[in-house]
């Protein structure tokens, strides 16, 4: 599970217009039981010992739950906050786990949350606990439906561009994440989509290292979240094994219906040599593979070889024609 950080909202302002440009919802698993960038937290309200990382729940379609979140200020100055309800997905980058803004389209928990209060303000050092709702429509998709209760710092920090011409707005945000599963059947699937491998070799063999770039994408085909795992292997001529191992860099969480393209580095890849690459992933009983053949050749030296070959029958020719003089 990935340590909590913050939601970070970055909005680009030329001639003092505020345009939203991105979104990056980094809401990771928590050590202690709150979503925290050090000034505030949010998290699911307690009554007792009961204490949630996050909101688990499960509703049939037609139905609607009732629940509470808190929102705690650690500042010594009151924070005024927008509080809203965001889908989640896995980032481009990494498949990392993110939300939507605000303003971007929701369809499943973004659209289905919605907290009695849209602002509030926390005082210093102390904690808010709004009511929220979830209302499941009763055309909703069965599986597992994933997203945050946000809370959106409503101050703009502003600087200076790389350029110095254009000034940035940086809002930061909070979310508990709440992960909803809504009653029907369960479908997992998994499959490795696209594999494909880039090789980058020395001009000559044997004076560098080689590596070959492979880049796949994960698609969680079912309707639960899954917790992938990849292991990848390389076969060369005559079946020979050159590489067996796990695949470290996979998304802790893959969410129904995303695809996360990944490049995994191969290093020592061969440098003559002919053969395939394979991509495995499994999770919840499910798995799915993917492939890729390779023709490693040290171009270098096949052009000396090749010139050399085609420039012998016209030495030959040369030879063979030479002038004699008496």
């Amino acid at each position: 599970m990935r340590k909590p950080s913050a939601l970070l909202l970055a909005a680009l302002l030329p001639a003092a217009v505020l345009a939203w440009l991105t979104a990056l919802g980094w809401l990771g698993a928590p050590a202690a039981r709150a979503a925290d960038n050090g000034n505030w937290s949010v998290f699911p309200a307690s009554t007792g010992a009961a204490q949630r990382p996050y909101f688990y729940l499960s509703a049939d379609p037609g139905t609607t739950l009732d629940d509470r979140v808190t929102v705690a200020n650690k500042t010594a100055a009151p924070l005024s906050f927008r509080l809203y309800g965001a889908d989640a997905y896995n980032t481009e980058r990494d498949g990392g786990f993110a939300v939507r803004t605000e303003k971007e389209r929701q369809t499943g928990v973004g659209a289905w949350a919605k907290p009695d209060r849209a602002t509030l303000t926390v005082p210093a050092h102390s904690s808010v606990t709004v009511p929220f709702t979830i209302t499941v429509p009763p055309g909703a998709e069965p599986g597992d439906h994933v997203g945050a209760l946000v809370a959106l710092d409503g101050r703009v920090a502003r600087g200076s561009g790389a350029d110095g011409k254009v000034a940035v707005g940086i809002q930061q945000a909070v979310g508990a994440r709440v992960y909803l599963r809504v009653g029907g059947p369960t479908v997992p699937a998994l499959a490795v989509e696209d594999v494909s491998l880039s090789q980058h070799r020395p001009l000559v063999p044997g004076l560098g290292e080689s590596r070959a770039e492979i880049t796949y994408t994960l698609h969680n085909r079912g309707n639960v979240t899954l917790n992938p795992k990849v292991d990848l292997s390389a076969t060369g001529l005559f079946g020979r094994t050159l590489l067996s191992r796990g695949v470290a860099k996979v998304p802790s969480e893959l969410l129904p219906g995303e695809r996360v393209t990944l490049t995994e580095v191969w290093r020592g890849a061969p440098q003559l040599d002919w053969g395939d690459v394979r991509l495995r992933a499994s999770a919840r009983d499910v798995e799915g593979s993917a492939g890729a053949s390779f023709l490693a050749l040290p171009w270098l030296a096949v052009a000396i070889l090749l010139t050399a070959a085609l420039s012998y029958p016209a030495y030959r020719t040369l030879r063979h024609h030479k002038p004699t003089h008496p």
